[in-house]
């Protein structure tokens, strides 16, 4: 695997390059770039108008993200610095302080019991049998930056994989996640409700593109963990059908912003008058009870 490459300046060719986070959020692609989330945020639950909200102001930081960010940053040893707040929590003036000020130079702000409870979380992934070696120091590349055209609509395409394994084999893409309960019922949800089926099939399609598979199929494969203890961890690989469903939702997703990007029109959920019956499960049970 050929070394990323380090660039401060526009992204105007295809390639994996290193960069930081903010950079890359910040779209370096002159007329703009779509990424997994915001394709995501592009189609139903959501609505191109509030993808359009997002990208125009951004979103403010908020608490119950800094643990999972934390976490990132230990297990991969890249991201964020991790400013302890010597604290147990953040009624105090003082405290509220420090964490602004953390969050202000760019830093993580956790409070003491937290950063242990990181600290914990990550010992747990590296005794875990199948992770700890997806993981291992030394093995792969952290977060590096991806850039490719779609070839259909001409739309420039992004993704940043948490972590991708030096290839002894087929290539595979490690992405972390941390959850309440990854239990396989909760893991199964929180992939359909989030559209991590999307994720997988879009940061697979940024692999290949790039040339970057080699002559094998790439794999895509999820280390969820818990978030209190004992920190289970699951992996997960995600069925055919799963990524074929998410690809689709993809390329909805790249031609749906193919044509708000060249129209300027970025709809909301319907720009006239809805049409709605009720929910088909409230259909169901009260057409039995009362027609």
């Amino acid at each position: 695997m050929t070394a990323p490459t380090e660039t401060t300046e526009p992204v105007t060719e295809p390639g994996a390059y290193t960069m930081t986070a903010e950079r890359y959020h910040a779209d370096p692609v002159p007329g703009g770039s779509l990424s997994s989330t915001g394709a995501r945020r592009l189609l139903a639950p959501s609505c191109p108008a509030l993808f359009r909200h997002h990208l125009d102001h951004g979103q403010p930081p908020k608490r119950e993200f800094d643990l999972g960010t934390a976490a990132h940053a230990v297990v991969l040893n890249d991201g964020p610095v991790i400013e302890v707040i010597d604290a147990d929590n953040y009624t105090t003036k003082s405290a509220r302080a420090q964490r602004d000020a953390a969050r202000a130079e760019g830093l993580v702000p956790l409070l003491a019991a937290e950063h242990e409870q990181v600290q914990a979380m990550a010992d747990a992934l590296r005794n875990h049998t199948v992770a700890g070696q997806l993981f291992a120091p030394g093995t792969g590349i952290a977060e590096q930056s991806l850039f490719w055209q779609d070839r259909p609509t001409g739309v420039w395409r992004r993704a940043r994989p948490d972590w991708l394994p030096v290839p002894a084999g087929r290539r595979i893409v490690v992405d972390y996640k941390t959850a309440r309960d990854v239990s396989p019922d909760a893991i199964q949800k929180a992939v359909y409700e989030h559209g991590y089926h999307q994720q997988a099939a879009w940061y697979l399609d940024g692999i290949k593109a790039l040339g970057m598979a080699g002559d094998s199929e790439p794999a895509f494969v999820f280390v969820f963990q818990a978030k209190a203890a004992p920190y289970l961890v699951t992996v997960v690989e995600l069925d055919s059908i799963a990524l074929a469903i998410g690809a689709a939702r993809n390329r909805r997703a790249i031609q749906l912003y193919a044509e708000c990007t060249a129209t300027g029109h970025w709809p909301a959920y319907d720009d006239g008058i809805a049409y709605l019956p009720l929910p088909a499960w409230a259909e169901i049970r009260d057409k039995e009870e009362y027609l």
